[in-house]
């Protein structure tokens, strides 16, 4: 997929909606072979995911071993919309709490005396995380409306070819 094309569906509405969510899934492998798929906080730099961890999580070994991932941002209302994107993740191990990691759970509903405490608590526990960044390489927003996943456009084509025969 092209890097222009990636950028104009990330720049599309629906898309930056759903940029500025909570939370994600990411899809990686793990160390000994097998598939994982764990919600994660994350930020949206404008070109790339964030998501920190960290600098024992049991995700690293395996993103370590093999950097591609999937992630899915989706919403809970029927019909979904669904952002997914594929990339390689890249590790950056850094020393005290990374900004990113403060922004990504700022949106959580604390009281200004909440958060004072939340952060004291983060910084009081972390003396360093793993910033993980994922630029995309591909891209597809799913909204029911105007796109659909590729399985159902294919059906969608495969009858228009049996009614006009």
């Amino acid at each position: 997929m092209h890097e222009t094309e990636i950028t104009e569906i990330l720049n599309r509405p629906l898309s930056q909606e759903l940029l500025h969510r909570d939370l994600l899934r990411m899809a990686y492998v793990a160390k000994d072979g097998t598939p994982r798929n764990i919600p994660v906080g994350f930020a949206w730099n404008g070109s790339a995911i964030v998501v920190c961890t960290a600098k024992n999580a049991p995700k690293l070994p395996g993103l370590r071993h093999n950097p591609q991932v999937a992630l899915t941002i989706d919403t809970e209302v029927h019909p979904p919309k669904i952002l997914l994107i594929r990339g390689r993740a890249e590790l950056d191990v850094v020393d005290g709490i990374p900004e990113e990691y403060l922004q990504m759970n700022g949106s959580y509903q604390m009281t200004a005396e909440q958060r004072v405490e939340w952060e004291a608590e983060v910084h009081a526990l972390y003396d360093g995380m793993v910033r993980i960044v994922i630029t995309p390489t591909w891209v597809k927003l799913i909204d029911f409306d105007t796109t659909l996943p590729s399985a159902v456009e294919e059906l969608i084509q495969q009858r228009a070819a049996r009614q006009s025969a």
